[in-house]
């Protein structure tokens, strides 16, 4: 089952007596068992008929027991266990909890929050707990980012411009609760009236206008040797605001996708907006920069990437400061 699906189910007060939420992502873990938490009980109920146990601080006897339990005054009760990766799960005590499984009471809501790792589908406990309701939450890939964000943004009833939603990616990377909190902090600084552009998101996250990576990005895409230099010596400067991981990983992902430019079957504008998962509105910009780059040349900055990123963690050099670094590795790539 999918997240929105799973949501509207809950919605709509359509309820599984045991739900598994398992995976490396726990942004939508979270969400789930926080809506569950908040809505399925009122608040009248909640006293007697919400139970919420943490993985390290409880065993299977305790949570069946509870699980167990006939509601008070209510149609439902709800156990949530939290950390669910902390339990003990070896074969004799997750015992308990399959001899539950097979005859759950469906006036209980049994909720298994597993983060940060995918339950063993191998388990029979699985095969189990996979006739009420298995939730797997994966990591998002670099690439989809950007369009993780303007799907949040539009289903908040907002819109957010291509490169504001790509400058969010960039520098966010792909941890969902820390891009939700920082979306949630922009939809209340901006008019709801209008669509969120580069300017809003460089305010109320603390990106500078115009030295941040994706302006890296494209000064060397266009070859202007003065504006690459400019931003070099920002991020010298900044280094706490423009970590090396950073700078060297989204330079690594960009010419990652000029590379698979120059071997694109399809050169349309359409064609290579899907292969390098990028929105249309940037194409150009890629083509540019490979007519600047051959694939031999591309090649060659995928290799320096990977050297330089070495270098900064102190491998095979003897000063790894970042600045002096960034300098050497823009010019090689600009020459």
């Amino acid at each position: 089952m999918t997240f929105q699906q799973l949501i509207t189910d809950l919605k709509n007060r359509k309820f599984s007596p045991v739900y598994l939420l398992h995976g490396e992502e726990p942004y939508y873990i979270d969400a789930v068992s926080n809506y569950i938490e908040k809505n399925a009980l009122s608040e009248a109920e909640k006293g007697f008929n919400q139970t919420i146990l943490y993985g390290k601080e409880t065993d299977f006897i305790t949570i069946v027991n509870n699980a167990k339990r006939y509601p008070m005054m209510a149609e439902y009760q709800v156990v949530l266990v939290k950390e669910a990766q902390n339990l003990e799960w070896n074969k004799d005590s997750a015992e308990i909890l399959r001899a539950y499984l097979e005859n759950p009471l469906r006036s209980t809501i049994l909720v298994l929050c597993y983060k940060y790792a995918k339950f063993d589908k191998r388990k029979k406990i699985f095969k189990l707990m996979d006739k009420g309701v298995v939730l797997e939450s994966n990591k998002i890939y670099d690439n989809k980012v950007a369009g993780w964000i303007t799907d949040y943004t539009e289903s908040a009833g907002r819109k957010v411009h291509p490169a504001a939603a790509s400058l969010m990616a960039e520098y966010l990377g792909t941890d969902l609760s820390k891009l939700v909190n920082e979306l949630d902090k922009i939809f209340l600084n901006v008019p709801k009236t209008r669509e969120i552009n580069n300017e809003d998101v460089q305010n109320n996250i603390g990106i500078s206008k115009d030295f941040n990576v994706f302006e890296l990005n494209k000064a060397l895409a266009y070859k202007d040797v003065l504006k690459a230099n400019q931003i070099v010596d920002y991020f010298t400067a900044n280094p706490r605001s423009n970590p090396a991981p950073v700078v060297l990983g989204a330079l690594g992902t960009y010419f990652i996708k000029i590379l698979k430019c120059h071997y694109a079957e399809d050169k349309s504008k359409a064609g290579i907006s899907k292969l390098i998962g990028v929105h249309s509105f940037f194409v150009d910009e890629y083509l540019v920069a490979g007519r600047n780059y051959n694939k031999w040349k591309t090649f060659q900055i995928i290799s320096l990437l990977r050297e330089y990123d070495l270098k900064s963690k102190g491998v095979d050099t003897a000063n790894n400061d970042i600045g002096p670094l960034l300098k050497e590795l823009v010019y090689k790539i600009l020459h």
